[in-house]
């Protein structure tokens, strides 16, 4: 330990005495340190870290499989395997062996009235046991109970998020008791949840829990799916009993999930061979590991939270490989020190701990720097990855995790860069160096050095290829034409039924908002739908063609819009064939659909053999070929720029019946002026009709686009700067190993000068050493390069991973990088005077 001490204090010495070398080091290991720190916060957050629950490690969530259907369902994420009936949920719940408990879960939008303030709230609609199943207390009050939402004519309670306690309530105590409206209907507040707990769904930041006794209440119209059958809306999370495996879960749960599901198969009516098996014979109950939630959405951060970590960490590794070189320049220097000591009997492992410690003192500077910029860096990811959602996914908070994982890696590399001037100090020259000034072993370690500046070459040229596909991605992305003109086009969504009005109101809302919007100055067409575009949202059911005989395993499931007459018009998506929906097409009418190409030509060969074809609502036996095909449109992205086009229909928002009537309405206005400048005029309006319409993602179609495309954009930016960072760090180190080398070799460089080499000449050989160097990293780096790119195929968007301009623009700007390193060497040494040189011999 005294030694330790001793030559800990040597090190600090030494550093102080070399400020600008210390600052350097602590720097370019801060940027590295820093950006994994960031990096590593958000994939922590996604996918390794549990829910701040009770034993997270005995959660699952239930799935069934099985893709033969009949009925609804909603599917906010996941996979429609996911998602169940209430009935199937309470008989698994009441049955079950395996568990020690199951709660129901699923999603949705309320009205919230609190005093004066109306706003639109995200509401997690649970079963009585949901809290105390999870294992989470309350931080205020209490939370409902199993009996709260089994009793018929319970008074409707809620508990409230403690993110939306603390932001929309300012920590208000006195919340607690008191009386809140959803949808118009009064609730109670009784309690907070926990701080640091959202949901048992990972990525959810609901602001309230709702019972699920309460549905017909926050879902409006909905209390039926209470004892629906055929209706799957809702997730299953559970906790093993002791000693239960997921495998032994789902042995046990065979026999229980069978009969169920012969009793479902019995509710749906008569059914084919095909069906029968498909629904029962090959369904099974699959119990998967919940410990860090169930899940909508991570799937779409996690491959490209991994690429962006694999980058973070390679600007790491060239950060570490500098600070090695700068290590490797500063050993040079101190042979003669080193040797000196070894003569005096110090053992190799002593200078060895000498060395190590003053590289670990440079680590811990970096991993404390580090340690300062990561806040920044993840506030400002956090807040374009949440861009979507009050909350977001993702928190900002630095955690002893996240300080464990950023000492670490300053440590981990630290001891990685230290040990290469270690190991060049195992085996001086002692005679040559007490001798000479020379450093022993210089060209070993030029040697080195160089390999080393050749490595970061090619790491930095492999960021920069997977920059560079990003970026040809995000052009692809922004020139990509969805099918209809986004500009000059503002939308805006109303929920009548979360204000209060009924399913007989609503029509009579909708068209005054259609008139009165198409009133205001400026404004060219008005639209409306009951689903958003390009927001990844949509619904979908079963239907049958009359004369279209579906194949032994096809289902056929089709997106199912309801629109105005003006719909197409507004949003400028041209009609290829038949006529499109008119005023005449209401209630009192026969039904009648638009449909677009793909359906068009999957079904019935082309656009003009679909006109006039019938289809019937759902998969019935004996269905009711009753809506008739008027039109085709062109195709269209309606869920989102890289979404699959579906057989889409489209039909008269005056002949939607049950739900659809009551479904938020998404109106669209093309404007002739600057589309945001039409806001105003929408919000008077709107509070003009009705001052209880409270309206939601007021936006322009560009700025939906932009929204659609912000985790691409994110990729983009980070790619690029890691890119950059990297690109910069490996020209430092190419220029410092020039830098270097020219001044070993000052001597022949006046023996060549004095031999008759000419200036042009001498900067020539020191700009092939640099190319040559390039050359190597680049040789190295582009086939790894392009391997590499075909594991990111899935993020990127009609860009090949071996796209050419990208590859060349890469190889580029590392010539370029490599020709700026070199000026200042070359042109010091085409300024060497020989007479001086060799006077100095």
């Amino acid at each position: 330990m005294q030694n330790i001490l001793s030559d800990l204090r040597y090190a600090l010495r030494q550093l102080r005495r070399s400020p600008v070398f210390a600052l350097t080091g602590v720097l370019t290991l801060a940027l590295g340190v820093g950006a994994n720190t960031a990096i590593f916060s958000l994939l922590d957050q996604a996918l390794l870290r549990s829910l701040p629950v009770r034993d997270p490690q005995t959660l699952v969530y239930l799935q069934g499989t099985g893709d033969a259907w009949r009925g609804h369902t909603s599917n906010h994420g996941g996979g429609v395997e996911s998602y169940f009936s209430y009935p199937m949920y309470r008989d698994l719940r009441d049955k079950h062996a395996a568990f020690e408990a199951l709660v129901a879960t699923s999603k949705t939008t309320v009205g919230l009235t609190r005093g004066n303030m109306s706003e639109f709230a995200e509401a997690e609609v649970v079963s009585g046991n949901y809290f105390s199943m999870l294992g989470v207390k309350p931080a205020l009050g209490r939370v409902f109970t199993q009996t709260e939402d089994q009793q018929k004519d319970a008074a409707p309670v809620v508990v409230v998020s403690f993110d939306y306690w603390r932001v929309h309530m300012n920590s208000d105590v006195s919340v607690v008791n008191q009386s809140i409206s959803l949808n118009g209907h009064p609730f109670k507040v009784v309690g907070v949840a926990a701080s640091g707990f959202r949901s048992g769904v990972w990525g959810e930041s609901p602001a309230l829990f709702v019972p699920m006794a309460m549905i017909d209440q926050v879902i409006p119209g909905q209390g039926r799916r209470l004892a629906d059958h055929t209706d799957r809306w809702m997730n299953i999370i559970g906790r093993l009993k002791p000693g239960v495996t997921t495998q032994q879960a789902e042995a046990m749960s065979a026999p229980l999930w069978h009969a169920l599901r012969a009793d479902e198969l019995k509710a749906l009516g008569t059914a084919s061979k095909r069906f029968t098996d498909s629904f029962l014979t090959n369904s099974r109950l699959k119990v998967q590991p919940a410990a860090r939630g169930f899940s909508y959405n991570r799937e779409q951060y996690q491959t490209p939270l991994i690429a962006v970590m694999g980058m973070a960490f390679l600007v790491l590794l060239i950060a570490a490989v500098n600070v090695a070189s700068l290590l490797l320049v500063r050993s040079a220097a101190r042979v003669r020190e080193f040797s000196l000591r070894y003569a005096l009997g110090a053992r190799a492992g002593r200078i060895m701990q000498q060395l190590l410690l003053e590289g670990l003192l440079i680590g811990v500077g970096g991993g404390l720097v580090g340690m300062l910029l990561a806040p920044t860096a993840i506030r400002v990811l956090v807040q374009r990855m949440g861009a979507d959602n009050w909350m977001g996914p993702f928190t900002a908070s630095m955690d002893m995790r996240l300080l464990l994982f950023n000492f670490a890696i300053a440590i981990g590399v630290s001891i990685f860069f230290s040990l290469a001037p270690a190991l060049q100090m195992l085996r001086p020259d002692l005679m040559q160096a007490l001798r000479t000034q020379a450093s022993t072993g210089a060209r070993g370690m030029l040697g080195f050095r160089r390999m080393v500046v050749a490595a970061q070459i090619g790491l930095s040229l492999l960021l920069l290829v997977g920059a560079g596909l990003f970026v040809r991605t995000m052009q692809q992305l922004r020139s990509f034409n969805v099918g209809y003109k986004t500009d000059h086009l503002v939308g805006f969504s109303l929920a009548p039924r979360l204000a209060g009005y009924d399913a007989e109101r609503i029509p009579a809302l909708r068209l005054r908002m259609l008139d009165d919007l198409g009133a205001i100055a400026g404004v060219e067409a008005v639209g409306a739908a009951n689903s958003p575009q390009l927001a990844h949202q949509g619904h979908s059911g079963n239907v049958s063609f009359a004369g279209y005989k579906a194949g032994p395993e096809e289902d056929i499931n089709i997106y199912k819009t309801n629109i105005s007459p003006s719909f197409f018009e507004t949003l400028r998506v041209p009609l290829i064939a038949g006529r499109g929906l008119t005023e005449a097409d209401n209630a009192n009418h026969p039904k009648v659909a638009v449909v677009n190409e793909t359906l068009a030509k999957r079904y019935f060969g082309s656009a003009e053999k679909a006109i006039g074809q019938r289809f019937a609502e759902g998969a019935a036996s004996h269905p009711v070929f009753d809506t008739e095909i008027v039109g085709v449109v062109r195709d269209f992205n309606q869920q989102g720029i890289r979404s699959e086009i579906y057989p889409s229909t489209f039909q008269p928002l005056e002949q939607a019946t049950g739900t659809e009537v009551s479904r938020a309405v998404y109106f669209y206005v093309r404007t002739h002026v600057a589309p945001a400048t039409m806001f105003a005029s929408i919000r008077r309006l709107v509070a003009d009709v009705d001052p209880m319409l409270a309206i939601d993602d007021l936006h322009t179609m560009d700025e939906q686009v932009n929204q659609d495309l912000e985790n691409e954009r994110l990729i983009e930016l980070l790619a690029v700067t890691f890119g950059a960072l990297a690109t910069v760090l490996a020209g430092v180190g190419l220029y410092g190993v020039m830098a270097y080398t020219t001044g070993q070799r000052t001597k022949e460089i006046g023996i060549r000068m004095a031999l008759g080499s000419s200036r042009r000449l001498i900067s020539q050989l020191v700009f092939s050493d640099v190319l040559r160097l390039a050359s190597m990293g680049v040789v190295v780096g582009l086939p790894l390069s392009v391997m590499l790119a075909r594991l990111l195929r899935s993020q990127l968007f009609e860009v090949s991973p071996a796209d050419p301009y990208v590859l060349a623009a890469a190889v580029g700007l590392v010539a370029i990088v490599a020709v700026v390193a070199a000026l200042l060497p070359a042109r010091k040494a085409a300024a060497v005077e020989p007479s001086e040189v060799l006077r100095a011999e």
